[in-house]
């Protein structure tokens, strides 16, 4: 019996089996991963904010921005970040025309304005924001990474944010784990 075959056939063997374990590992932890579904899609935690938003049938117009502005790269990056992310119907209540221009290549200096305007730097959950709202008085502010202030409050237990020109968005889904940071949509679009 040449044992030298044996061995290296049950060597072989065990490697299939090995790699072929660690190449399910990745579908099965997904599988089994906590995700929110926004625009009736999962976000999945493991993703970061672009490969998820991108999956978003509510948020094609934010997604067409975020790529007009050349900002995907920064989003896709180790951040972390918390996105304040409008809906395509927060878009649609901004007077007619204006996302067609803003989305112009002469105009990307004030898109990239305005979402960046979204962005605040860190990841900030939900319950952060109730918690420093109820320590600051009722409201809290924080700096985006566009340079200017959103002020967060509540009524009830519903978390509301609002811009530089008194425009106020809710959150209508807190808390979508991202690689990356965090995204809470939002029903408005914010201007700084």
């Amino acid at each position: 019996m040449n044992y030298s075959k044996i061995t290296t056939a049950a060597l072989a063997l065990t490697l299939t089996i090995g790699f072929a374990t660690q190449s399910c590992a990745p579908m099965n932890n997904m599988a089994q991963e906590k995700t929110v579904m926004v625009g009736g899609a999962p976000m999945y935690p493991t993703k970061n904010i672009v490969e998820n938003a991108v999956n978003s049938k509510d948020h094609t117009t934010l997604v067409a921005a975020v790529k007009a502005a050349g900002l995907v790269e920064t989003l896709a990056s180790a951040g972390p970040f918390t996105v304040f992310a409008p809906t395509n119907a927060a878009f649609d209540k901004l007077p007619a025309g204006t996302v067609g221009t803003l989305v112009k290549p002469e105009n990307k200096a004030m898109l990239t304005n305005i979402l960046t305007y979204h962005v605040v730097p860190g990841k900030i959950s939900g319950m952060d924001l109730m918690n420093w709202i109820k320590k600051n008085d009722g409201k809290y502010m924080a700096t985006t990474v566009q340079g200017e202030e959103l002020t967060f409050w509540m009524k009830g237990q519903k978390l509301y944010v609002t811009d530089a020109k008194n425009n106020s968005a809710q959150i209508t889904i807190a808390d979508v784990n991202q690689l990356n940071g965090v995204i809470h949509v939002i029903d408005t679009v914010l201007m700084p």
